[in-house]
């Protein structure tokens, strides 16, 4: 083992400048995000919200198609609040600053004055000859102004009087001005009343058009005017700007604009809530920040949250600071809940009822072992920055199942892709019988295809079911996991189990002449490293780079814990008599119709094992090269997991800024819901990088896409499956332990 100490030991002295190279970012407190629901109830009418308001003691008031609902101290129950009798749509809410609710409905103008939940309904008061529906409502100049298509009037000395100004009957909304005036936009445009004076804003060269939802000022005192077209930005009575599409709303058809207490713009359109800080352009859309996409109205209350009114209820987009070390305790302790199933796989869980986290159900996946075993590679990290004895014991649970997941075949060395109790009746790809004509179908598109009919094998002692036809990415994961956990946490007794059962596998895949053999004797699907596949076989051409640098890695591995020459002469063959060499540099291949984004992944887990312990420096400085071109593709691709790799063995700081952010900007809900970028306006569908998905022209932040690990497409223009699963955590928490032990965060 002195071998093993000394390689160790050069390992520490080459690498020591690029781990300390870089000044670490400080873990400082930001504002996170995230999204809480209030449907009104289980029935679609109620949930049809039309306005939304905020009171002075922070009570929330929807009104909608089937009437008024409040909710009290921001509990999670709505009570209504109209009668039978005058139930029905409410098109406009106030709560002035004297503590009363104006409700504009669709027979007249109420007013209450809320107290508690038993007078509720006996403190409102329908005003007295004021025709409905009323459909603005507002205070100007300290008085409050109702109209509707009926009529205008105007609550001043206690008594409300009509009175008629020369405008259009379709009023949607009033906005007090600042020098005792205000605007009226409607639709057929924009009037403005100061005193007796009235000026009209109806063409094209005043608005983009004349059909108006929503206006505020911004915090600087321009007015920002919305509707069909998008912004009309006005200072001094005279149009300076527009926004569209173009730059920056996700949608042309604007129904609400607010300011929000911090200063952002908050802009409601079809397609979720566009916001502008002053610098950026941002999108809350989709399940994960509302509940639907089709938002009418927004207000703040005094925390700053945001209730959103949409056509499927309310939402409220709510912020807490936190810091990145407690993102990682508040995901860590999701993965812990519902994330680790016997016999301690890390994996998504299922759920049957979409985004009722209370109906979660364990969930088996291909690609169990890689994902369990990036799970050890985090705890492992975790262990060696905090020396966390509760990280060494989860570490060795993560190891112990992956061993299984080789002992479970009674094979020389054959490794599962997953195990799962045999009384599952829910299983990914079950056993199947696949018929001569399907099979030709099958064989006709793809020749490399292998005829699989057994999926799942009953273990010797009948407590499991294992899946076989492993993949070469589970093989390059499990060596991935290995490494780390002989070198950050395995004891010396612990040491010698490790070496034995990576030497057990390689040997395995070398005695297969480098291919993984499946029980009837023939390499599985994807489990070929072999020189007549990658040489001679021009089917496998595009994993040749990959797989190469797989096997390589293997053996480095094997040498690296063993000290064996037998591991360097079989590495050396490969390279020099079966020409590997050759294939390294462009390992990763960016040509559309070759790339993907799994071998991104899976060259990182293959890299490491090179990087750290080649030592021949010409070799050494191919792998650099390689991982040069690797970084060169991706890197724009948002992923600090990759951005951190790079920086901890290429000694280059790249991206940190933007790692950090995307860290911060991930979403605490990590429900896979449906995010479709495809509708935006202010996207453009393209297939780049890659020919076979539909991409968008701009990659969009992590609060804007689908939850998705680092071997998926960040540019996909449609992510998610409908809140039928959560994931794991896993890929943010490797990323962030990652950032720590190579001292990228402090």
């Amino acid at each position: 083992m002195q071998f093993n100490t000394n390689r160790s030991l050069l390992f520490f002295l080459l690498f020591l400048p690029i781990i300390t190279l870089f000044a670490s970012v400080k873990d400082e407190p930001f504002i996170q995000e995230y999204h809480q629901a209030f449907p009104i109830s289980e029935t679609a009418d109620d949930n049809n919200i039309y306005r939304i308001a905020v009171d002075q003691k922070g009570n929330i008031w929807a009104g909608g198609k089937t009437g008024l609902f409040v909710l009290l101290d921001q509990t999670n129950k709505w009570l209504p609040v109209l009668n039978e009798e005058n139930k029905g749509p409410v098109y406009s809410l106030f709560a002035d600053s004297k503590g009363l609710i104006w409700i504009g409905a669709w027979n007249g103008l109420y007013q209450l004055k809320i107290e508690n939940e038993s007078t509720l309904r006996k403190k409102i008061m329908k005003i007295k000859n004021i025709i409905g529906p009323i459909t603005a409502i507002s205070a100007i100049n300290g008085d409050i102004y109702a109209f509707g298509p009926q009529g205008q009037w105007h609550f001043k000395n206690k008594k409300w009087k009509q009175f008629k100004i020369p405008v259009s009957r379709s009023i949607r909304v009033v906005m007090a001005g600042n020098n005792k005036d205000y605007f009226i936009g409607g639709g057929r445009g924009v009037w403005h009343i100061k005193d007796s004076k009235i000026t009209l804003f109806q063409n094209e060269r005043e608005l983009l058009s004349d059909d108006i939802y929503g206006m505020d000022f911004t915090a600087d005192g321009k007015l920002w005017i919305g509707g069909l077209g998008g912004i009309n930005v006005y200072e001094g009575g005279k149009r300076i700007d527009t926004i569209t599409s173009e730059n920056g709303l996700s949608s042309i058809r604007v129904k609400a604009v607010r300011r929000a207490p911090d200063g952002a713009m908050w802009i409601g359109t079809d397609m979720g809530v566009s916001r502008f800080d002053g610098k950026e352009w941002s999108l809350r859309h989709s399940r994960r920040w509302l509940l639907n996409d089709q938002v009418r109205d927004i207000a703040f209350d005094k925390a700053g949250t945001a209730w959103i009114a949409t056509k499927s209820g309310v939402s409220a987009i709510k912020r807490r600071t936190m810091t990145l070390a407690q993102k990682a305790d508040y995901y860590y302790e999701i993965c812990m809940k519902r994330h680790i199933r016997p016999p301690y796989l890390v994996e998504k869980c299922r759920l049957t009822t979409p985004g009722d986290l209370k109906t979660w159900e364990p969930d088996d996946d291909d690609n169990d072992g890689q994902y369990t075993s990036m799970y050890l590679v985090m705890e492992s990290y975790r262990y060696a920055v905090t020396k966390d004895p509760d990280a060494k014991v989860k570490a060795k649970k993560a190891f112990e199942a992956l061993k299984f997941l080789q002992t479970v075949t009674e094979t020389d060395g054959y490794v599962a892709r997953t195990v799962i109790p045999p009384e599952w009746k829910k299983m990914s790809d079950p056993n199947e019988i696949i018929d001569d004509r399907r099979w030709a179908q099958e064989l006709s598109n793809n020749p490399r295809e292998k005829r699989v009919e057994i999926h799942w094998h009953l273990s010797k002692d009948g407590k499991w079911l294992w899946k076989g036809d492993t993949s070469s990415d589970e093989i390059t994961g499990h060596m991935y996991g290995y490494l780390f956990y002989y070198d950050l946490v395995a004891d010396s007794k612990e040491k010698e189990r490790v070496r034995d059962h990576i030497l057990k596998i390689v040997d395995y895949i070398i005695d297969g002449g480098y291919n993984f053999k499946s029980l009837d004797g023939k390499h599985t699907t994807w489990g070929v490293w072999a020189p007549e596949y990658l040489n001679n076989d021009p089917d496998w051409a595009p994993e040749r780079g990959i797989n190469a640098v797989e096997i390589l890695s293997y053996l480095k591995l094997a040498y690296h814990v063993s000290g064996k020459k037998y591991y360097q002469n079989e590495y050396n063959k490969l390279l020099n008599e079966h020409n590997y060499r050759d294939y390294i540099v462009k390992a990763k291949s960016v040509l559309p119709g070759w790339r993907t984004y799994i071998d991104d992944e899976l060259l990182l887990l293959a890299y490491a094992a090179l990087l750290m312990y080649e030592d021949n420096l010409e070799l050494k400085a191919l792998y650099q090269k390689s991982l040069n071109n690797w970084y060169d593709a991706l890197k724009d691709d948002d992923s600090p997991y990759f951005y951190f790799f790079y920086n901890a063995f290429a000694g280059n700081k790249v991206k940190h800024d933007r790692s950090i952010f995307v860290l911060k900007d991930n979403p605490l809900d990590l429900i896979r819901w449906r995010v479709d970028n495809s509708k935006r306006e202010d996207l453009h569908m393209t297939h780049s990088p890659i020919l076979e998905d539909t991409q968008t022209s701009r990659l969009v932040p992590p609060s804007e896409r689908g939850i998705m690990r680092w071997d998926k497409n960040p540019w996909k223009a449609i992510q998610g499956n409908g809140g039928h699963s959560e994931s794991d955590g896993v890929y943010w928490l490797l990323s962030y332990w990652m950032g720590r032990y190579y001292s990228l965060i402090d």
